[in-house]
């Protein structure tokens, strides 16, 4: 590999510009495919197969009505006022328009919504005072039905009486006439009471059937007493709005002419405030804080090489690169659903390692320059020994990225995905552009007084005599690993979710949307929850409402439940689907807990009980991106131990590293759960809200350090193994290594740091956290673990840290990082060797 990037690197030194015009071509290449094959981008996080997917699918095929993705509108008035009659009909009339809109299904007028509920409350009382009146004339009519009753009674008994007498005084025959006629006068007489009573009767059953079937409307009143849709000021509303499909799939599009609809309504005295459902932005890839932390980039490559030309050649490098990966991925999106931030990611890993990169090789041809070496045969071994080691550690970035498919959730995959095409292009121009450049600006990369010195002896590296202190590498490695141990406390408590309303940038729609449904509604009214209940068979229409009482009921009498509002059946009256308003947001820990509560809810008649809404996928999402990570923890720990073995051929060096890298991990966890969640230096970092981190954060922080943290332990330990090799003591060896890297693995480590950084102050609170995750971790992994651990570590195990059982040597290939087989067949002339730098 060293001999053909040797090659490689001539060549494109001596053929600068055909090379140079090909990544022109292969640039405008990329342009082309992202402008005929690029789509949109989705803010919203899904995961197939989870518990409230399957619910969303099932509501799809049984109960058509209540699908679809739904997203709420804020009505406000600008002063506080109630609203006017005319403002309620502008509203009302946008509201009609909107549904005309691409893929919207309905929306609902909060106005007349909150006066149906209204009129129902009404209805309940005129129902029940009208019940009481009735009631009363019932027994008004069984009194006298009893009353006719008595008479009739008293009459027959008269009657009988009569008719004894007439039978004693011998004259029945004479008298029997006219006792049949009074007779069958009163048995017409009992005939009429018991049809009266009847029908009494009948009243009177109908009278409890109405009376029950109103208590029971009163008391689903009652669980969803605490849904209004005005405020109890009158001053805000609240409607909403229902997709035609879930969120995650509705088209950017659609969701933007919502927005545009409700922005551009120009209502005289309110004001339209859309969620974050609806109105979540696409975050711009390269914003002002971007800018700034390139800008920094560019101050450190300019303090540590001198020159304009050699500050300039790693930045131009890399912005090519990330041109070309990010717009080659960006073409992926009009055929696949790609989260908003997967662009975002690309162009954070393209710009820091395309710069690093690039740096590694340049820094190593000014070296050879300054030692008198010919121009391309500079080139030609810087990238044969530099470039080799660029493509190993890049490949190390390259499967931690790739390995994020492993995990199961494709749209962690592709990010891992675009992520390691974007590593892959600048490993291309690192070992190619950067030595047609090279060759290009000739002697030019070094600064005036270099090239006056070129070839001459002080430009010889002082190597170090003496090996450090061990006392100093005892307290080094004890007062190192406490610090991180501290830095990393707060991660214990470290809570998974995805963003809400609250998280979106102060003064947006979103935000106000959110802050607004808060102060008039509720914080549960940001978060509600649709629960199905599967039953076992299906329910008589006569039935349903005691059903939808009984359900209700239990599912109210759950902790942090605020209101249950009944949806309605499906078709096969085997589904019922309520609402479920909780206590707190969708990002509360009551509001988790409560979902688990409500899926674990057992109740008779009811094979299951679902759930779904935002709230509850956040938390499906959230549980499943959890559940991977031991998984992907284990597989690149694995992988970083096997690759370090065959790089060093030693155990107890790639334990230490791993150790190490396990360290900075935990750490940069600690970090970011004390800004985002806990809200520590909130106003330095513009957090407004602090909430859970973000749930595909971890695993993303996992992949992306693991190969950073790689290059550097590649870099400062490959010049220790090689000290060691060529004959210095083992204790010495750790300080000639540290010695020769420890400069470009400092600037290396603030240009990669800077860049990510950059990414804190974006607008969007994903790439905030994702951006101070990596720069944190950079900082702390090669500061901290490998400037300081890992030297004190090695110097302490001394020969022990080379040590490799004889027959794993044997059967080991030899993996010739630093490029030294080409050294020898290209001496250097110089007193020292020149260090080779890895990325």
């Amino acid at each position: 590999m060293a001999s053909l990037l040797y090659r490689l690197g001539r060549f494109s030194a001596r053929r600068a510009w055909p090379v140079i015009v090909a990544w022109m071509v292969v640039l405008g290449l990329a342009v082309g495919a992202f402008a005929v094959f690029g789509g949109t981008l989705t803010s919203s996080v899904s995961i197939p197969g989870t518990a409230t997917q399957a619910v969303s699918d099932e509501l799809a095929e049984k109960f058509p009505s209540a699908s679809g993705g739904r997203g709420t509108v804020i009505f406000t008035t600008t002063d506080d006022s109630t609203f006017t009659d005319a403002q309620k009909t502008a509203i009302g009339d946008l509201l009609t328009r909107t549904v005309e809109l691409d893929s919207v299904k309905s929306a609902t007028n909060p106005f007349e919504t909150q006066t149906q509920i209204d009129d129902q409350s009404q209805q309940v009382v005129n129902g029940r005072q009208a019940i009481a009146d009735a009631t009363a004339q019932l027994e008004a009519g069984q009194a006298q039905i009893d009353a006719a009753t008595a008479q009739a009674d008293a009459g027959q008994a008269q009657l009988d009486a009569s008719r004894t007498q007439a039978e004693a005084a011998g004259q029945l025959a004479a008298a029997q006439p006219t006792l049949d006629a009074q007779q069958a006068q009163l048995d017409a007489g009992r005939t009429t009471i018991a049809e009266q009573q009847a029908t009494l009767d009948a009243s009177r059953t109908e009278l409890e059937t109405q009376s029950t079937t109103l208590e029971q409307g009163a008391d689903l009143l009652d669980l969803a007493a605490g849904i209004r849709q005005v405020s109890s000021d009158k001053t805000t509303a609240v409607a909403s709005v229902q997709f035609d499909t879930s969120l995650n799939l509705v088209p950017a599009e659609s969701k933007e002419a919502a927005v545009a609809e409700m922005s551009n309504a120009g209502i005289d005295g309110v004001t339209a405030e859309v969620s974050n459902d609806i109105a979540s932005t696409i975050p711009e890839i390269l914003g002002p804080g971007e800018i700034g932390g390139v800008i920094v980039a560019a101050i450190v490559l300019l303090v540590m090489l001198g020159t304009l030309i050699g500050a300039g050649l790693p930045l131009l490098n890399a912005l090519i690169g990330v041109g070309v990966g990010v717009l080659a991925s960006l073409a992926l999106s009009g055929s696949v659903e790609m989260l908003s931030v997967t662009p975002v990611l690309g162009v954070m890993l393209g710009l820091a390692v395309g710069i690093d990169y690039s740096l590694f090789i340049l820094n190593r041809h000014r070296t050879q320059l300054s030692h008198g070496l010919p121009l391309q045969e500079s080139i030609g071994l810087a990238n044969g020994t530099s470039g080799n080691a660029v493509v190993f550690a890049g490949a190390t970035v390259l499967i931690a990225l790739l390995a994020l498919n492993l995990t199961g959730i494709p749209f962690l995959g592709l990010m891992g995905t675009v992520g390691a095409v974007c590593v892959f292009v600048a490993i291309l121009i690192a070992i190619t552009l950067t030595p047609a450049v090279l060759g290009l600006v000739g002697t030019k990369i070094l600064t005036k007084k270099a090239r006056a010195r070129v070839g001459h002896a002080s430009n010889s590296a002082k190597v170090p005599v003496k090996p450090m202190n061990t006392v100093r590498a005892v307290v080094t490695v004890v007062v190192g690993i406490v610090v991180l141990l501290i830095v990393a406390i707060p991660a214990l408590s470290m809570r998974l979710g995805l963003p809400a309303g609250s998280s979106e940038p102060l003064g947006s729609s979103a935000y106000n949307a959110y802050k607004l449904a808060d102060d008039k509604f509720g914080a549960g009214v940001n978060g509600p929850l649709l629960v199905v209940a599967d039953l076992e068979t299906a329910i008589a229409q006569d039935e349903l409402l005691a059903e939808q009482v009984r359900i209700g009921t239990a599912l109210r009498a759950e902790n942090d439940v605020v209101a249950v509002a009944p949806i309605g059946a499906s078709d096969d009256d085997l589904l019922l689907a309520f609402q479920v308003i909780p206590a707190e947001g969708p990002t509360s820990e009551s509001t988790e807990q409560l979902v688990r509560d409500l899926r674990g809810l057992d109740l008779d008649g009811v094979t299951s009980l679902g759930v779904a809404g935002n709230a509850s996928g956040n938390i499906d999402v959230s549980e499943k991106l959890a559940a991977a990570l031991p998984l992907y923890l284990l597989v690149v720990v694995g992988l970083s131990l096997i690759i370090l073995i065959f790089v060093f051929r030693s155990i107890l060096v790639p334990i230490t590293a791993t150790l190490g890298f396990v360290l900075s991990l935990f750490a940069s966890f600690g970090a970011i759960t004390a800004v985002f969640q806990w809200g520590w230096l909130g106003a330095v970092f513009g957090i407004h809200d602090p909430g859970p981190i973000l749930s595909f954060l971890p695993i993303l922080v996992v992949g992306v350090l693991f190969g950073l943290a790689m290059d550097y332990q590649l870099f400062l330990v490959s010049g220790m193994r090689e000290s060691y090799v060529h004959g210095a003591s083992a204790r010495l060896a750790v300080q000639r290594g540290v010695h020769a890297g420890r400069t470009v693995v400092i600037a290396a480590a603030l240009i990669m740091a800077s860049v990510f950084s950059g990414f804190i102050f974006s607008n969007s609170v994903m790439i905030q956290s994702i951006g101070f995750g990596l720069a944190g971790g950079v900082l702390l992994d090669a500061f901290v673990v490998r400037l300081l651990i890992i030297p004190a570590v090695m110097h302490l195990l001394g020969d022990a840290a080379w040590w490799l059982p004889k027959w794993l040597d044997r059967i080991l290939p030899n993996v010739d990082v630093e490029g030294a087989s080409l050294e020898r067949s290209h001496p250097v002339a110089v007193a020292e060797r020149v260090p080779t730098p890895v990325a």
